[in-house]
């Protein structure tokens, strides 16, 4: 990639619009069936929009929302949005109309895109609070209410009239004049805890890091497909997956939603995607449960071509030795064991993007064996996101990466991580107080307790706000415990709670398949999940294997109690973020009556709790 001799991302694609002119886009699912558009017809398509904004009123820093999942019209908006002056605002297709009503009147957007007729009710049901919407725009067509009219986008864009000569002219004019300084976006953040703050980027924060990025990964980035399914709402799949596609000229194709991600990968064959750790998380226990079903035999296989794996590529990637024999023993497991694994995603993968939460180093480096790499990163919002990345030559698999180029970093006092760099936000939109309090002599305080090795590579320890310091005054870190407790077969999820208490205590969610499977071995009878997990036997099973777990631990590090929640914590529930971080503060006020009585009846009642 080249983008930095570019004033702006408009920009970028109207040269590519030229240079991959019937080259594919954009791809996505319409009635069953992957659809495309060229790069020229998606720029054509672009600038439709952008004459359809001006004509409507809007002017150029005008803010401009968008209320959807990750779809075509997401990134004709968006890039239409731009090309007309103006500031992309996205608001999460999970967020309710309460919330998208806080972020629409703090950002004073009067035109907002939606997708569908169930988000414009959303905005319906708020309406009153939202009075300075001028007009809604849907992707789909469906019947508004008289009192909220809402018009598609195919009618803003007037896609049956021609662009002109004077409507080209009008336009890319507005593109020449954007500048590397202009705002691009404000992106709200979705936040575990406190009300969202408005995250200010530049064209050059956005730009720089998608450049650098790329250089500092090492990935060849020609002919690349990227299969894109983490929201467009969010920065890292914003910059490292639709931007670095549609800047460097490559294709990416927009998955139908979360649930249909595998479907998707086999009949896309992505070469490339963005992710956060869950997605990892959920492949290795999919992985071993269909190992634990293969016959003894094909069992040992398997087992004996993780651990050949495991020496190929630490010798290869962390410690730069000599492979000899084992390059070709690796390649016969290879072509014997990782290759059928790697066709059940489509066979193309070259590698993956991660960042968004802490990634488990066990199964970072089981991702590599398979070879299927995972490029383990660390940014924020507020830094467009990246600040640092593994790269092809020079990985850590707990670690996450080494600094990006003209970025500077440093601990303070307490270990928490300070940025500086072109990537930095300006600020948070009309929160001067936030902005202060988050910058000290220039440095931009990110929250996060950090280590640095003498080599330069970091490692974060957990965010700074939930560092558990317990009664008898020890400092602990929750975020390496529960990804060590999601290793385990049997749970799919942990939370660990001890704040100011005398021990830890977890809160987990059961991998509920196991436990079936489980029931049926031991003949087992109940009428549901809550039934299961409340059985004697599971809660034995369980205590045993958190035994395993704390063996590992000094004591004042160990889960003393537990209580098994029946169902996995989710956005829909409140308890995950939309980026799938886990809202702490909000999981304990939920289940505060459990946690608790863990410390109440030094886990006694545990169980019992659950049913009320």
């Amino acid at each position: 990639m080249n983008i930095l001799s570019y004033q702006s991302i408009p920009a970028v694609l109207k040269d590519n619009a030229k240079k991959y002119s019937k080259k594919t886009a954009i791809s996505y699912k319409k009635r069953g069936v992957f659809l495309s558009l060229t790069y020229e017809e998606f720029y054509e398509r672009v600038l439709m929009l952008a004459r359809g904004l001006r004509k409507s009123g809007m002017v150029p820093g005008d803010k401009v929302a968008i209320f959807s999942e990750n779809r075509l019209g997401w990134a004709i908006s968006d890039f239409g949005i731009q090309s007309a002056g103006g500031i992309t605002v996205p608001i999460y297709a999970t967020s309710t109309g309460k919330q998208a009503a806080y972020i629409l009147n703090h950002c004073e957007a009067k035109i907002v895109f939606c997708s569908t007729k169930a988000q414009y009710e959303k905005l319906l049901l708020v309406k009153d609070q939202i009075p300075q919407v001028e007009l809604v725009i849907s992707y789909e067509r469906f019947m508004g209410d008289l009192t909220f009219p809402v018009y598609t986008q195919y009618q803003l864009s007037e896609v049956g009239a021609p662009l002109s000569d004077e409507d080209m002219a009008l336009i890319e004019g507005q593109i020449a004049k954007i500048t590397p300084d202009d705002i691009v976006t404000i992106i709200y953040t979705s936040g575990t805890t406190g009300v969202p703050k408005g995250v200010l980027l530049t064209q050059h924060n956005i730009m720089i890091n998608a450049e650098y990025g790329v250089k500092q990964m090492g990935v060849q980035q020609q002919e690349q497909t990227t299969l894109s399914f983490l929201p467009l709402s969010h920065v890292l799949e914003r910059t490292g997956g639709y931007y670095v596609t549609l800047l460097g000229g490559n294709h990416i194709a927009f998955a139908e939603n979360v649930a249909a991600v595998m479907e998707n990968m086999v009949e896309i064959r992505p070469t490339s995607m963005v992710s956060v750790p869950r997605l990892f998380e959920k492949i290795y226990s999919r992985i071993y449960e269909n190992v634990h079903q293969m016959p003894p035999l094909r069992r040992k296989l398997f087992h004996i071509a993780i651990e050949v794996g495991r020496e190929y590529v630490n010798k290869k990637y962390v410690r730069h030795e000599p492979l000899g024999l084992l390059n070709l023993k690796y390649k016969f497991f290879d072509r014997l064991v990782f290759k059928k694994i790697r066709d059940r995603f489509g066979g193309r993968l070259s590698h993956f993007l991660c960042g968004g939460a802490p990634f488990d180093k066990t199964i970072n480096e089981f991702m590599w064996i398979i070879g299927i790499p995972v490029y383990n990163g660390y940014g924020l919002t507020e830094t467009s996101p990246g600040v640092t990345l593994c790269s092809a030559g020079d990985v850590r698999f707990d670690s996450v990466g080494k600094i990006f180029r003209d970025t500077e970093i440093k601990l303070a006092d307490d270990g928490e991580l300070l940025v500086k760099g072109p990537q930095v936000m300006s600020g948070y939109y009309k929160n001067d107080e936030a902005t202060r309090k988050t910058f000290e002599d220039g440095w931009f305080k990110t929250g996060d307790i950090a280590k640095i090795d003498e080599e330069g590579f970091v490692y974060i320890v957990d965010r700074k706000k939930e560092l558990i310091v317990t009664a008898g005054g020890k400092n602990i870190a929750p975020q390496p415990i529960e990804n060590e407790l999601k290793l385990d077969k049997y749970i799919s999820q942990a939370i660990v709670f001890g704040d100011r208490k005398p021990y830890l205590v977890a809160l987990l969610n059961p991998n509920i398949e196991r436990i079936i499977d489980l029931a049926r071995e031991r003949n087992i009878s109940y009428i549901d999940i809550e039934e299961l997990v409340n059985n004697k036997l599971i809660k034995e099973l369980f205590e045993r294997r958190l035994a395993a777990i704390n063996e590992q631990y000094p004591s004042y590090k160990t889960i003393k109690y537990f209580a098994i929640i029946p169902r996995e914590f989710s956005i829909e529930g409140g308890e995950l973020t939309p980026t799938l971080k886990m809202k702490r503060k909000v999981i304990y006020e939920k289940y505060k009556e459990i946690v608790d009585d863990l410390y109440v009846t030094n886990g006694n009642g545990m169980m019992s709790q659950q049913k009320k």
